[in-house]
């Protein structure tokens, strides 16, 4: 027995909303050394984003390790990033990226149309002690909790208003 064609047509429709509803924005996140500023954003981001958005960080010239000063002050918060690894740029990960961040290095970060890009200028926590390094990470949350309200698909307007 045949389908009506107004099943067909919602049918259609309903996929077509169901794969909208699916993408995921990936967001990505860079510094000089992908060692401090970046991998603390991607931190809370996967954190804060609980799955709902893909997180990716790289730095223009990786360092050989992370800051080990930024990895104890994401501790402090709950959030491990000690598998993290520093990565480097790479025009592809810009392209496939829906947002891109960076964090003192926006001069050599490709720019392709239909990306959101933002500079966040953010002290670099490289030799610093503690207690700065706890300031840039506290701006960085705030950053990230700001980010994930407007980039997580759940976080659209409701039909309400």
């Amino acid at each position: 027995m045949p389908m009506p064609l107004t099943l067909l047509r919602v049918l259609r429709e309903s996929k077509k909303i169901m794969s909208i509803s699916l993408t995921i924005p990936s967001v990505l996140f860079v510094c000089v050394h992908n060692a401090g500023r970046s991998q603390m954003a991607a931190g809370y981001l996967r954190e804060l984003g609980q799955g709902r958005i893909e997180v990716r960080s790289a730095g223009s010239a990786p360092a050989e390790q992370l800051n080990p000063i930024a990895v104890e002050a994401m501790a402090e918060e709950g959030i491990d990033i000690t598998s993290a690894h520093p990565k480097i740029l790479t025009p592809e990960t810009v392209k496939t990226s829906d947002v891109v961040i960076t964090m003192g290095c926006g001069d050599v970060c490709p720019i392709y149309p239909g990306k959101r890009y933002e500079d966040w200028e953010l002290d670099d926590p490289a030799g610093q002690g503690i207690e700065t390094v706890r300031k840039i990470r506290d701006d960085i949350k705030a950053r990230v909790q700001r980010l994930v309200s407007e980039v997580s698909p759940d976080s659209a307007p409701s039909p309400r208003g």
